[in-house]
């Protein structure tokens, strides 16, 4: 990367002076004069009808000023909205009538603070009518099931099989086949910050104020739509910083809620999650996936075809948490040269609490599942499970390559980038490590996975699930000033949770203005102040703001040399634009310094050319490369612009007595293209990796027969601490993005969508040699333990035991 000045340059990040001194601004910070506070009353029940509310009681405790119910709420606001097509599955911040979920708000309780409010909130009395209820997806599907939401008619939000290629065909002729089950267990990030927002609403301009931790797509104008607000009379401010999110900071049903109150009251409110609201009733949890997984393959290994059955529980309601099963169309066959695969995507409801975006937005489950497929082609056949990846692996020379599902893979060097992480990890000593362990009487094993981040989020998924949402665009922007003094701002329209916004934009503006980074100054506008933008998602800022700031830049480097070239009368070519002067080639003393070619813009019209407005500021607007396009009929699409790559290699042990997993070696091969800021980059995969050890072994939202989260505090939902995490190390790679201003790809979701896979693995090699293996995740102590307990005595080769849940429910074999 010697090419750039910048760009991948160590350079401490812009935010982290604020956070490290603890000047940072979340939403707990916004104290308003009159501020009130908000506490919820939530259902018990998993499914049933409210039969009366009194909330006399409550009003009349000390420092309240109202209940709200969702009778009247329902009445005065619009559903909020769900992705695919199904008017009938209505979601309110309120449950009116009916509960669907243990942990539902049933009203809201407004006092002078949070204490008196959850005071009144325990004298709210309601009297129930339990319903049936379904808490297993599969469960769900059945007949005779129990509907969540009676009038939709049935469970199912959507269901489409999609076929690509000559599947049949290739399942027919092929010498193997395999089929079973993986299991992704329903997990989320828990980050620090729960969810928070603030509202106050000016009677005089009429104008509703919002300040939220948000991380969310068309967050203003949902939020205008469910209040029946024209758009214009909602300000999101995007200044407050966001304690951590990782997909889940949605958030919308919370901010109709408080600003309907704040409207109603006329004073702000505010209401921060408590950590029981926010894992029970937050909307914050993730994906809850079975696959259903078949593979047809050769003798030598050549893979031919996958059947992939995915059936996902979105819980009681559905915000964008059905298009979870849509992304992975875009990177369905993963790494590989497959050229048929049939893919049958079912979203399901059950009384559960509602799913919300999750890191990686549902490719992290589906690539646990192909990974899990490949190393069990590889045991079947006794093949080298490395050799069978490169065997299978797209070659760099095949690039740009199209999948059978329609989406073209920009770039990649699957061979070099896993080569790469075997030799950091000196893989050779890693099995003798393994095999050591092994005689030694513990249980050992290695892991590999090899998978893609689909970066430069496209909205592609939504009217691919949804033809009556045509959405071709997912644009992003960037404003850039320079000021009479010649210092330069950059304007985002944005939150920001830790991707170091501020550090991208300045260093691309710095790289094409050729202007210290240091000395560039990034704010973020408000939502009426807004630039076109599509948030924080889908690994998309490094491509889709780093390319709208580098479009903006390039804007203003033409102005100046159009300045230059006026005043020197010669054309544009003729001149070299260094370090912010503009000279004429082969006469360097010809030459207008910034200073001086800032002046003109702003204060001698003279000066400028003509057409040329004085100032010196422009706005880009960029759309999402290979962007815009609809699916065909058979629901071929392209999806998402960019594709980095990560290989993963682990080496786990087990106690045999006490089924606990160690890690004891961690390599991560990684190629995001050119990395902007390699720092950030590091950082957000390690913080991945952590979040899928997570996944992998600890994390998991349970629930009763009748529909209580089982887990609702860190006491039952472990997540792993600096004790689980081990030492671990990145190994870079870099094939360029041809898409992308610089080279860019994104890295958002690193780490995350690779770790559960590798440690699955690892853990079934380790319980290879007793016959056993587990395809549920988390792959908790207890599960291994009792993997251990029942193989009892080492199996037969070829005699593997699968157990399709955790521990208790029955097993099967292949």
């Amino acid at each position: 990367m010697t090419m750039f000045r910048y760009i991948g340059a160590k350079r401490r990040a812009k935010e982290h002076p604020r956070f490290v001194s603890g000047r940072g601004r979340f939403v707990a910070d916004i104290a308003l004069p009159g501020m009130k506070h908000v506490a919820l009353v939530a259902s018990p029940h998993a499914s049933a009808r409210i039969v009366s509310i009194d909330t006399k009681a409550a009003l009349a405790a000390p420092g309240v000023l109202t209940v709200l119910t969702g009778e009247e709420f329902c009445a005065n606001t619009d559903s909020l909205a769900i992705g695919v097509d199904a008017p009938k599955v209505t979601r309110f911040a309120l449950a009116r009538g009916v509960v669907r979920y243990a942990g539902e708000w049933v009203a809201a309780v407004v006092a002078d603070s949070r204490a008196l409010a959850e005071d009144a909130a325990e004298q709210v009395e309601f009297e129930y009518e339990t319903l049936p209820h379904v808490i297993e997806s599969e469960e769900a599907l059945k007949a005779d099931a129990p509907l969540v939401h009676p009038a939709h008619g049935s469970n199912v939000l959507y269901r489409r099989k999609f076929v690509w290629g000559p599947v049949e065909e290739a399942f027919a002729n092929a010498a193997h086949r395999i089929a079973f089950r993986a299991v992704w267990g329903r997990s989320a990030t828990v980050p620090i910050e729960t969810f928070g927002v603030a509202a106050q609403w000016d009677a005089g301009t009429g104008i509703l104020d919002i300040w939220a931790s948000i991380q969310m797509p068309k967050f203003p104008d949902q939020a205008a739509r469910a209040l029946r607000l024209p758009g214009n009379a909602v300000r999101v401010h995007y200044d407050v910083d966001v304690g951590g999110s990782y997909g889940v900071k949605r958030g919308i049903k919370h901010t109709v809620l408080v600003g309907y109150l704040a409207k109603k009251l006329g004073v702000p409110v505010r209401l921060i999650e408590d950590r029981l609201e926010n894992l029970r009733g937050g909307d914050m949890q993730g994906p809850d996936r079975f696959f259903d997984m078949q593979v047809a393959f050769d003798g030598d290994g050549a893979i031919r075809a996958m059947k992939i059955r995915a059936v996902d529980d979105v819980g009681a309601y559905a915000g964008r948490s059905p298009f979870q099963l849509g992304k992975p169309v875009t990177a369905i066959c993963g790494p590989y040269a497959i050229d048929a695969i049939e893919y049958e995507p079912v979203s399901v409801m059950t009384n559960k609490t509602p799913q919300e975006a999750v890191r990686g937005f549902g490719q992290s489950p589906t690539n646990f599942a192909i990974e899990r497929a490949i190393d069990r082609v590889a045991r079947h056949l006794g093949i080298e499970r490395i050799e069978l990846r490169k065997k299978n692996f797209i070659r760099k020379d095949q690039f740009p390559y199209t999948i059978p599902s329609g989406s073209t893979y920009d770039s990649g060097d699957y061979h070099a980038v896993l080569d790469k992480a075997l030799a950091a990890i000196d893989y050779a000593s890693l099995v003798r490590a393994r095999d050591e362990a092994r005689r030694s009487g513990r249980l050992a094993g290695i892991g590999i996975s090899a998978c893609l981040e689909p970066s430069g989020g496209n909205s592609a998924f939504e009217v691919l699930m949804n033809p009556k949402n045509e959405n071709t665009t997912w644009m992003d922007s960037c404003l850039v000033r320079v000021d009479l003094s010649g210092a330069i701002t950059g304007v985002i329209n944005n939150s920001s949770s830790g991707q170091g916004h501020e550090s991208l934009v300045s260093t691309v503006l710095g790289e094409i203005l050729e202007r210290d980074p240091a000395t560039i100054r990034v704010v973020r506008a408000d939502s009426l102040t807004a630039l076109p933008s599509n948030s924080p998602v889908g690994s998309r800022m490094a491509i889709m703001l780093g390319g709208a700031a580098a479009g903006a830049a390039r804007q203003i480097r033409e102005t100046l040399i159009a300045i230059a070239a006026h005043n020197f009368e010669c054309s544009p070519e003729d001149l070299e634009y260094r370090d912010g002067s503009v000279s004429l080639k082969g006469a360097p003393e010809k030459e207008l310094i910034w200073d001086q070619l800032v002046e003109i813009a702003h204060r001698k019209f003279h000066k400028l050319p003509p057409g040329l407005e004085p100032g010196l500021q422009a706005k880009f607007v960029w759309e999402v490369p290979t962007g815009g396009g609809l699916p065909t009929p058979e629901g071929r699409i392209q999806m998402y612009p960019c594709y980095a790559f990560e290989a993963h290699v682990v080496l786990v042990e087990i106690d045999p007595d006490t089924g606990k997993p160690a890690i004891r070696k961690y390599v991560c091969g990684h190629d995001c293209g050119v990395m902007i800021n390699p720092d950030i980059v590091h950082g957000m995969t390690y913080g991945g990796i952590a979040h899928g050890i997570g996944a992998a072994l600890y994390e998991k939202f349970a629930y009763t027969e009748d529909g209580q989260l089982a887990s609702g505090t860190f006491m039952d939902y472990l997540i792993p601490s600096a004790m689980e995490v081990p030492g671990m190390e990145i190994v870079d790679h870099c094939t360029p993005s041809p898409l992308t201003t610089f080279g860019q790809k994104g890295s958002g979701e690193a780490g995350y969508l690779g770790a559960p896979a590798a440690i699955a693995n690892a853990i079934n090699d380790a319980l290879a040699p007793l016959g056993a293996s587990i395809d549920a995740l988390p792959m908790s102590h207890m599960a291994i333990w009792k993997a251990i307990r029942k193989a009892g005595r080492p199996r037969a080769s070829g005699d593997p035991v699968t157990f399709a849940k955790d521990a208790g429910f029955p097993l099967s074999r292949e």
